[in-house]
């Protein structure tokens, strides 16, 4: 999941990977680095989405390199969309969320078939169905750093203990303008 604040995003994720009912991974990293301040969840088959991160990170790159500076976050995030749009079977959801100088803290959704969405917050994979309530409860517009990061670590929270194919460890990603934070909430200290 990913929500913005004001001068960033606050993104988190589990760290089970499933195969059916059978725990692949408990401690997979689902958010993946784009660009230096763009990131994104990847929920779906984790080999559609890390070959479309990869794409996207190529051709982000290449975008550097012939503009000069890194693309918006919104550039990233038509890029997923694109791939996702043009290769339907792909099964695939993304969260694409950063922050640039030009709009910044931003989340775009890219849902399973390409369509591309901007919202002030965005949560996917098996364990969204759990939380839905509760994120349309608590959330609200103008939440500090830590209001978020709270916020973002007590939803997981709450998907993992319902969810089968979630669990783990919670990682957390704060993006703003002074650059990228890394957390990490290991098993028995989730609230």
């Amino acid at each position: 999941m990913a929500v913005a604040f004001d001068g960033g995003v606050v993104m988190g994720a589990d760290s089970r990977t499933t195969t059916g009912s059978y725990i692949a991974n408990r401690v997979s990293d689902k958010i993946t680095p784009l660009i230096d301040r763009v990131y994104c969840c990847r929920s779906g088959s984790a080999a559609d989405t890390q070959a479309v991160s990869d794409m996207v990170r190529h051709y982000s790159a290449s975008v550097s390199l012939e503009l000069g500076e890194d693309p918006t976050v919104r550039t990233v995030a038509s890029l997923l969309s694109l791939i996702c749009y043009r290769n339907k079977w792909l099964l695939a959801g993304i969260i694409c969320a950063g922050w640039d100088k030009r709009r910044g803290g931003q989340v775009f959704t890219v849902n399973l078939g390409g369509a591309l969405l901007e919202q002030p917050f965005s949560i996917g994979g098996s364990g969204s169905s759990y939380i839905y309530g509760y994120c349309d409860e608590h959330f609200r517009k103008g939440m500090s750093k830590e209001e978020c990061v709270e916020f973002v670590t007590k939803a997981l929270t709450h998907a993992m203990s319902r969810d089968g194919s979630s669990g783990g460890v919670i990682r957390l990603v704060i993006i703003d303008e002074a650059g990228v934070e890394r957390r990490f909430v290991p098993g028995d200290k989730l609230l």
